[in-house]
């Protein structure tokens, strides 16, 4: 995709309005000086690119590199609006506040969060730009929906500037317990913040019950129907002369176009190679994720390397594939992090390996979307251990991948798929004999027992996939326009 001369849109024409920290598409600076535009990866992208072209919407977020033109482009059915953020900006308000502040924190203070006044101030510098290009684009009566933690004080600021639109907010990552939340300098704007959308939306139950007893606790505001659960989808917050709907919303992918890719010709013969290379193992464990803390991935290879160790695993036809993207690379934790799992898996390869047949195979680089497919179907057990997320769509995806009922997936309670997908291995990550057992059960398992929970998974990720989740938010919010009367 290149970056055209397409026809600048109008401010102010937009009926649907997409507010993300990125735009679907990444700007690339080539060695000439020249720009070119590349498609993001990422089930955001899938589930709203076409909603927004449906309603000829507008996406605004970061380019991906710093001082970007900033000028709008028309792209097919869909105006893509840049924010300009410096070098600093980036420094401060993503990799400072944004990931060394907020992330941490929201994933339970597994690595200490760094509050630092400056980081905070750009923050809200930022915040305010993105409500600022939103107020710009947004036409009167738009709906507006908000994505994610960078984001936390826009819809407020928004508010403040376009009263006519419905905002709606949602968090990608968990919502911390609320004596966790306390920790943070700034709670109380962030609360105020969120309470500026007209919905509010989390994965799972209580990370939205977490947030209406801070509502209370911190603004005043007054709670209804605070209990979220199977009964009471939606809590409600008063606050002023508003009300703010506050929902459980769990993500999924776009599972049948997964499921369809998976099943073609050229990737169940992808799968036998990458089997072939590894030299035909009887079982090849999987573990695909970003190289960060939360993850788990030493919590996998500490129990791989345990399994060996007591023969409950086998050392001749067992591997592991540990499909590591690189992230976050400037940021001391995750520079301490990548050593400590690049030493746990040089010590399992020498301690259990053999010349040409090492157990682990490391790859600390992006792999490709159809090879990744490829390893989906080609993998005996998946291992999703992260120590906390919000979500996590690998597990869904391998799943959706598995039209064969082979497979069988290691998932960590403290994921929200965990919420959803009751069929598969569930282990605490922080009690390693239950990870052990999880993993030898998995690759143990019957194919009776094993077809029979996969097909229960399938069943769950088929149904349940993105475009009804986005359907879903966004009913919710349009109910909230017309209980207003800006219908």
């Amino acid at each position: 995709m290149t970056s055209g001369d397409g026809p600048r849109a109008d401010s102010g024409s937009a009926d649907f309005v997409v507010v993300a920290n990125r735009l679907p598409i990444d700007m690339e600076r080539l060695p000439d000086g020249s720009t070119t535009w590349k498609r993001s990866p990422g089930g955001l992208v899938t589930a709203l690119e076409p909603l927004l072209r449906r309603r000829r919407g507008a996406w605004i977020g970061w380019p991906g590199v710093p001082d970007a033109d900033d000028e709008p482009i028309q792209q097919d059915d869909m105006t893509l609006c840049p924010v300009k953020l410096s070098a600093d900006d980036v420094a401060k308000y993503y990799e400072g506040f944004s990931n060394a502040t907020l992330w941490p924190l929201y994933h339970d203070v597994i690595v200490k969060p760094i509050y630092h006044r400056e980081w905070w101030d750009t923050y809200v510098v930022v915040n305010r730009r993105f409500a600022e290009a939103t107020a710009k684009h947004a036409a009167h009566g738009a709906t507006v929906w908000i994505q994610d933690y960078q984001l936390q004080l826009v819809p407020k600021m928004l508010r403040m500037l376009r009263p006519d639109l419905t905002i709606g907010f949602f968090l990608h990552i968990p919502f911390p317990p609320v004596e966790l939340f306390m920790q943070m300098p700034w709670r109380t704007e962030i609360i105020e913040g969120l309470l500026g959308a007209d919905l509010v939306g989390f994965h799972l139950p209580g990370g939205a019950q977490n947030f209406l007893i801070l509502a209370r606790r911190l603004v005043g505001a007054n709670t209804s129907r605070a209990t979220i659960g199977v009964r009471s989808r939606f809590g409600e917050v008063s606050f002023g002369f508003r009300t703010v709907k506050v929902g459980a919303f769990p993500i999924s992918i776009d599972s049948t176009s997964l499921d369809q890719q998976a099943r073609s010709r050229s990737i169940r013969q992808r799968a036998k190679e990458i089997r072939a290379e590894l030299g035909n193992p009887r079982k090849i464990l999987l573990g695909v994720d970003r190289l960060d803390y939360t993850k788990g991935i030493d919590v996998r290879l500490r129990a791989l390397s345990e399994l060996l160790a007591e023969g409950r695993a086998s050392r001749e036809d067992t591997v592991l594939v540990q499909l590591a993207t690189p992230s976050r690379e400037r940021v001391e934790s995750y520079i301490e992090m990548r050593q400590d799992i690049e030493r746990q898996v040089g010590h399992i390869n020498g301690e259990y390996g053999e010349v040409g047949h090492p157990i682990v195979h490391y790859l600390h680089r992006p792999v490709p979307r159809e090879e990744l497919i490829a390893f989906f179907v080609a993998a005996d057990v998946m291992l999703v251990t992260p120590l906390r997320d919000g979500m996590n769509l690998v597990a869904k995806e391998y799943v959706a991948c598995r039209s064969d009922l082979g497979g069988a997936l290691v998932l960590s309670e403290f994921t929200g798929a965990a919420a959803e997908l009751r069929q598969a291995y569930l282990a605490n990550p922080h009690h390693l004999e239950g990870v052990k057992d999880a993993i030898e059960a998995a690759l143990n398992q019957a194919p009776e027992e094993g077809r029979r929970r996969m097909r229960a998974l399938r069943r769950q990720v088929l149904a349940h996939d993105v475009d009804r989740w986005a359907r879903a938010f966004l009913d919710a919010l349009a109910s909230t326009e017309s209980a207003d009367g800006r219908s």
